[in-house]
């Protein structure tokens, strides 16, 4: 249900949400990926980046009545009792002040750095022969890359 709901909605963006996702381009480009319409548990996030644990929304006029603010704070509360941190931006931060949306996220994106690993490498089948010396050896570079960046 939720991945069919995340499918429509990144078929009809927003303007705003548009706006942002071009914002994070610079972002998505070193090495930050970030998926567009996210489903996460019973939520679809606009945006996430699940290495960085970062949610970002982009919050039209119905999510500032008392309905919409109640709504919100359960659902981030969720979602940061998950280790996400949520960021808001109303459409009117995003059509004012790009650079500051720019600089809140870079803010939080530089204290957890990227990677192009998104889960640890699943093990190989066995093989017979120089194929496998190869795949062990390879397997072993990746391990100890991983482990670098985690320190």
């Amino acid at each position: 249900m939720n991945s069919e709901h995340a499918r429509a909605l990144r078929r009809a963006p927003s303007s705003a949400e548009l706006r942002m996702w071009r914002l994070l381009h610079p972002f998505r480009t070193g090495g930050y990926h970030f998926r567009k319409q996210a489903p996460i548990g019973p939520y679809v996030a606009d945006f996430a980046c699940h290495h960085a644990r970062l949610i970002i929304e982009v919050d039209g006029d119905s999510h500032y009545s008392g309905a919409g603010l109640a709504r919100d704070a359960r659902r981030d509360a969720a979602l940061e009792a998950d280790g996400y941190t949520v960021l808001h931006f109303s459409n009117t931060d995003l059509r004012e002040s790009p650079d500051g949306v720019f600089a809140r996220i870079a803010e939080v994106l530089t204290s957890r750095p990227p990677t192009g690993l998104r889960r640890p490498p699943s093990p190989s089948l066995p093989t017979r022969g120089r194929v496998s010396d190869r795949a062990d050896a390879g397997r072993a570079e990746l391990l100890l890359a991983t482990k670098d960046l985690r320190r």
